[in-house]
């Protein structure tokens, strides 16, 4: 068995943080692509823009309602290789049963079982990765979304050149084979990766605690954490506004503006790349100033851009304005996540990501279906105002959060009223 101790006993190797990035990689892999295919899948199907938003909307659903299960589950196994391993195969197989799908409620089926293991994925890498390295826990999770903006940068890349020459229905059983082959090499490098304190003995919840019944108990702890609260609901407005443009910008662009799936694709490498170099800045500097500063400049200006880029319509400064919005939308992602990790207390850090994963997958199910409804109703002009309005909102509710300051003994954030 691998068992990875404390930072201050065990070596300092990034070989865990590169692995699993590359495992997240593929997790974002399969929604980047599928969000290329939507367009095309909607008008074979002849989906309305509400009918389109619904399928995301079933999707995230799902997620709320196996999110917070997905990170008991982590807690409680503490096998952590495995359940990585097991959530890359559950995320890509359903997107290859797509290829057999003709109506509209078996596409529905297909998203929902994408959600259902997407949720393991998060609170078994995150909490590995914040406590293996506990002082630089905002890189560490930026490297980690940096695999994720990655695949979001090049899948659609890759995914509009493959349509030029195949139908989206081979496309996604051609896509399923690096997913498989990524999952077997980490179930064979990391295994039964668990991870262990010289403090406490391990931070499995159930094992610690004596049992699934003292656990439920102490788990019932986080639903009263202010902090942990108001992060996630905080995460939760942020996951609103992305989900809305990652499901209708290419519909957008597809629709009102006929670019074709590979500029389509390019457009949304543009959001990603962006993306990519946000991320590590936004979580070095997070580790360095503070979660709340790097958070709340983020939210104010990627609102701004929404409604610039919704301003810019047909020009060469809308391309512009896409990536702005991707590098201020995603420069907070991983600080908000290292932020809900240490408002958790550490055997339940699991649980901690389960939940603020849970409340964005909350966010990302209403988002879709309110854009489409917005959009058919009205414009999808006024759809994108909603999608500003969103992350001001969370904004809002950062502000009461409070500040964290490092404890000069031992490293470790501490909650500061100010």
């Amino acid at each position: 068995m691998n068992t990875i101790t404390d930072a201050a006993a065990g070596p300092r190797s990034f070989r865990e943080v590169w692995l699993i990035s590359a495992g997240h990689a593929f997790t974002h892999w399969y929604t980047a692509t599928f969000y290329i295919l939507l367009p095309l899948i909607g008008k074979e199907l002849g989906l309305s823009y509400t009918e389109i938003g619904l399928v995301m909307t079933a999707q995230h659903v799902v997620g709320a309602l196996s999110n917070l299960p997905g990170g008991m589950v982590v807690d409680m196994v503490g096998k952590k290789g495995y359940l990585m391993a097991l959530s890359l195969f559950w995320v890509g197989f359903p997107y290859a049963l797509m290829s057999l799908t003709h109506s509209y409620w078996m596409l529905l089926a297909c998203v929902m079982l994408v959600g259902i293991g997407n949720n393991l994925w998060h609170p078994a890498a995150l909490t590995t990765l914040a406590y293996r390295y506990p002082d630089r826990k905002g890189l560490v999770i930026a490297a980690h979304g940096m695999g994720g903006n990655i695949a979001d940068g090049l899948a659609p890349l890759a995914v509009g050149a493959l349509l030029v020459w195949f139908s989206w229905r081979t496309v996604v059983v051609i896509n399923v084979v690096p997913g498989l082959a990524m999952a077997a090499l980490i179930l064979v490098m990391l295994g039964a990766f668990t991870m262990t304190s010289s403090r406490d003995g391990g931070i499995n919840a159930a094992g610690k605690s004596g049992g699934v019944g003292k656990y439920l108990k102490e788990f019932a702890s986080l639903l009263r954490n202010r902090e942990l609260m108001l992060v996630s609901i905080g995460s939760a407005f942020r996951t609103m506004t992305q989900t809305g443009l990652l499901t209708f910008l290419p519909v957008y662009l597809a629709y009102e503006l006929s670019y074709s799936p590979f500029a389509v694709g390019v457009c949304l490498a543009v959001m990603q790349v962006a993306g990519l170099a946000a991320s590590p800045i936004g979580g070095h500097l997070s580790d360095r100033i503070g979660r709340k500063r790097i958070v709340m400049s983020s939210m104010v200006l990627s609102g701004v851009m929404i409604v610039f880029m919704s301003l810019a319509g047909r020009s060469v400064a809308f391309v512009v304005f896409i990536a702005l919005v991707g590098f201020f939308l995603y420069a907070m992602r991983p600080v908000l996540q290292a932020w809900a990790v240490e408002a958790t207390p550490r055997e339940l850090a699991g649980s901690g990501i389960g939940l603020q994963f849970g409340m964005q997958a909350v966010g990302a199910a209403i988002a879709p279906a309110v854009f489409g409804i917005i959009a058919d109703a009205s414009d999808i002009y006024t759809a994108f105002y909603f999608l500003a309005g969103t992350i001001l909102l969370a904004n809002a509710l950062v502000f009461f959060v409070p500040n964290r300051r490092k404890d000069l003994h031992d490293g470790t954030a501490v909650a500061e009223r100010v």
